[in-house]
């Protein structure tokens, strides 16, 4: 009769020393990093400055890839469903953990499929205008959409995107009754090809990452209404949301984490905690992030988790508020 407790506690004896051998020899092979959305986006800026550092500190090489498509859910599945070995990670994002898991009826992961690594940067949302449009404030642009209604549109990166939700959000903050009629949502390829459609006249404003905005801003092609955050971003020459009086817009801001698929184990998790601590604490890394307005600062796994539902809660009440839910 002892013969099965035997056995079991071999199988956890054996089970333990193989996950304790893997930790030890790993990496061994290449890693493959899925960026979920489209180049030029925040997210592939914030994963490809990153992999700089983070090739210096890990001895395989990195395969970044990106892997895009609804919303930025394609590359999240595509490493949920990855073996879960450490040798898929995802560049988890704002849209693809908070916003879609707000907006879509139906969406195929959760927040429990998957491992955090930790999340190691928040991005201030910023609204923009092209530098020589007559819209000066946040006042300009909303007495214009109520002046108006239907011919005064924003870009998106896509249908449940950051973008899509920011601009409901915003309008809806500064009085817009129905933001979802009165404005054109204009659904693009991407964060890169969003900021573009301002830029070439296709929108009329843009509500996204300080980041994916600063190179436009520094150029003066790009003129900044707004930025989410409490305190200035550098750079951004523009008012906070507190400062006009709409501090709920706080919670509207980007993030960038790195996750594996669930049941990764323990100890290559603890593994791409250290090294990705080292990595952002790089003064190359903290000093070009910086400057497009990023706050770089890591959160450990259940700190992440409790900011990333804390923002999810908030939107899932807005999108219930103007009847954004995506079915399908």
């Amino acid at each position: 009769m002892r013969f099965p407790k035997l056995k079991l506690l071999a199988a956890l004896t054996f089970g333990a020393f193989v996950q304790t051998s893997v930790a030890a020899d790993y990496p061994n092979k290449p890693v493959t990093m899925v960026i979920p959305y489209g180049s030029g986006g925040a997210t592939d800026i914030s994963a490809r400055t990153l992999s700089d550092p983070l090739g210096k500190l890990v001895n395989q090489p990195l395969l970044m890839v990106n892997r895009t498509g609804a919303g930025g859910a394609t590359g999240s599945v595509s490493v949920k469903n990855a073996k879960a070995d450490g040798y898929t990670l995802l560049f988890a994002r704002v849209g693809s953990h908070s916003v879609n898991p707000a907006m879509k009826a139906t969406l195929p992961y959760t927040l429990d499929d998957f491992e955090f690594i930790g999340v190691y940067e928040i991005n201030p949302v910023a609204c923009a205008v092209k530098a020589d449009s007559d819209i000066n404030s946040m006042d300009d642009l909303i007495a214009k959409v109520k002046a108006n209604p239907g011919q005064v549109s924003y870009s998106s990166s896509g249908v449940g995107s950051l973008l899509h939700l920011a601009g409901a959000y915003v309008l809806s903050e500064f009085g817009v009754a129905n933001p979802t009629k009165d404005v054109v949502h204009i659904p693009l390829k991407g964060g890169g090809a969003a900021a573009t459609a301002v830029l070439g006249g296709t929108a009329t404003f843009i509500c996204t990452n300080s980041s994916a905005l600063a190179s436009f801003i520094k150029n003066k092609q790009l003129k900044p209404l707004m930025v989410t955050t409490a305190e200035p971003v550098a750079g951004f020459d523009a008012p906070t949301s507190v400062d006009l009086g709409k501090p709920n817009l706080q919670k509207l801001v980007g993030w960038t984490g790195l996750a594996g698929p669930k049941g990764m184990p323990k100890e290559v998790g603890d593994t791409w905690r250290g090294i990705l601590q080292k990595a952002t604490d790089d003064s190359g890394f903290r000093s070009k992030m910086e400057a497009r307005g990023s706050v770089i600062e890591m959160m450990d796994p259940d700190t992440a988790k409790a900011f990333i539902n804390d923002q999810y809660s908030t939107f899932r009440a807005l999108v219930d508020e103007l009847g954004m839910r995506i079915e399908g």
